[in-house]
């Protein structure tokens, strides 16, 4: 073997495919929006979705279709956790995700300061159902908001910024995850009342849920990703398309939504279809970003 294969190097390449395989698979909106990035940042962001989304399985359902009840699943995702810190430290694990992403959290910098927040908020959707807007603001910084800085970190390696170039960016990462979160809780929150007992909404229920509810949900959402679109700008060119496509995406979501009777969001997961994902990745790759004016003028028109 070379010094640049070897058994380490070889091992750590197939973790990273298995990671590739998850986003490919999980989320076709991210595993589009990854395909504008830079060959080296993309392997890091695939590496931490693939975490991400192996924790989120062990909470939402695939460990309870197997039979485990939440006291087990809790234990799985402390020895996770455990073993994703330790991978962190070593640089090594015998579970191919973990060991993808300690890679990548070892190369860029991410910590337990953002892990162990996530954990958290995985761990609370074991035991909590509803949320006040304290506990709420909580999940949706551990679940999400973490998950956007850590994908920031990779995106800013070995950069130079202002310190207030790099707060913007802060900002803006956080932004960004908590809107793709607050939309995935809008449209799925039928499926999250009915098939996992949960209400993340601070006194939102599908009962209670009415085009006023919606609307003001949606303005929120919007002034997330307002801030987020201010962010775009400063991002390095190897990952700004991929994250502006990422946002499109959901900004898309976000007038579809608006456009969806509330009584409907019940029973029908709104979703944007194929041909338009397809126009928005076109733009974006032909350097078309998505910002406030572009928003305002889709919300009127809906």
């Amino acid at each position: 073997m070379t010094q640049l294969d070897t058994r380490i190097d070889l091992y750590t390449k197939a973790a990273e495919e298995t990671a590739s395989g998850v986003i490919r698979l999980y989320s076709t909106s991210f595993g589009l929006a990854s395909r504008l990035l830079e060959a080296p940042c993309r392997r890091h962001i695939e590496n931490i979705y693939s975490l991400v989304r192996l924790a989120d399985e062990v909470v939402d359902g695939v460990a309870g279709e197997a039979g485990i009840d939440a006291a087990e699943a809790g234990q799985m995702l402390d020895r996770l956790e455990a073993d994703t810190e330790r991978a962190m430290e070593t640089g090594y694990s015998t579970n191919l995700i973990v060991h993808a992403f300690a890679h990548s959290a070892r190369h860029v910098g991410i910590t337990s300061e953002l892990t162990t927040p996530f954990f958290q908020s995985m761990r609370a959707d074991l035991s909590e159902t509803t949320h006040d807007e304290e506990s709420f603001s909580r999940y949706v910084y551990g679940s999400a908001e973490v998950v956007g800085l850590m994908c920031l970190k990779a995106f800013v390696k070995d950069r130079d910024y202002t310190e207030a170039q790099h707060e913007q960016m802060v900002s803006g990462a956080r932004a960004l995850g908590a809107a793709f979160q607050k939309v995935n809780f809008l449209r799925d929150l039928a499926v999250d009342f009915d098939a996992l007992g949960r209400s993340y909404f601070p006194g939102v229920t599908p009962d209670s849920m009415d085009e006023e509810t919606k609307n003001r949900l949606l303005d929120d959402i919007d002034e997330d990703l307002a801030e987020s679109a201010r962010a775009l700008p400063l991002l390095p060119a190897g990952s700004r398309k991929a994250v502006g496509l990422a946002q499109a995406l959901f900004d898309e979501l976000g007038v579809k939504l608006r456009q969806t009777p509330a009584d409907k969001l019940l029973t029908h997961r709104v979703s944007v279809p194929s041909a338009r994902k397809a126009q928005l990745a076109l733009a974006v790759a032909a350097g078309w970003l998505p910002g406030g004016k572009w928003r305002h003028e889709k919300r009127t028109k809906a």
